[in-house]
């Protein structure tokens, strides 16, 4: 599991569709949801995004190791 601040929507959504897995967002409510090439929950995230002047506070669980790197890169990369 890990949470980010992200800063940058765009360039993450492109980061998680390019994993070949499961990216799953924790929901408040405890759901878990995939992200992955799910373009209309991307849409939300976009909104929610700009809402909050262009960051966005996600909680994520990544089970493949090779997605989970790409994201952490993705992240460090942002900063």
């Amino acid at each position: 599991m890990i949470k980010l601040n992200i800063l940058n929507m765009e360039r993450f959504l492109e980061t998680v569709n390019g994993c070949t897995g499961r990216v799953n967002m924790l929901c408040p409510d405890g759901r878990k949801q995939n992200i992955n090439k799910r373009y209309w929950i991307q849409d939300q995230l976009r909104a929610r995004s700009a809402e909050n002047h262009d960051s966005l506070r996600l909680t994520l669980e990544i089970p493949g190791a090779e997605d989970y790197m790409k994201i952490v890169y993705y992240y460090v990369g942002e900063y």
